[in-house]
């Protein structure tokens, strides 16, 4: 699984990290983050579901392929 978070479009309304708080963090600045370690989504069955939670669809969760 890839997670991408577009930083651009992001603003940091956080329902990621509550909806996947094991993938998905707030920065310094507030805005989503992963977290290190989790980049591919650590087998978390909500990281979908907090893509689908992002107010602004900063998020986009693809499956990798091979």
């Amino acid at each position: 699984m890839h997670i991408d978070i577009d930083k651009d479009v992001c603003i940091g309304a956080g329902q990621c990290a509550l909806a996947a708080p094991g993938v998905f963090t707030q920065d310094d600045d507030g805005y989503s983050t992963l977290i290190p370690g989790r980049e591919d989504g650590a087998g978390d069955p909500m990281v979908r579901e907090a893509a689908r939670a992002c107010p602004v669809s900063a998020i986009t969760v693809t499956e990798a392929a091979g």
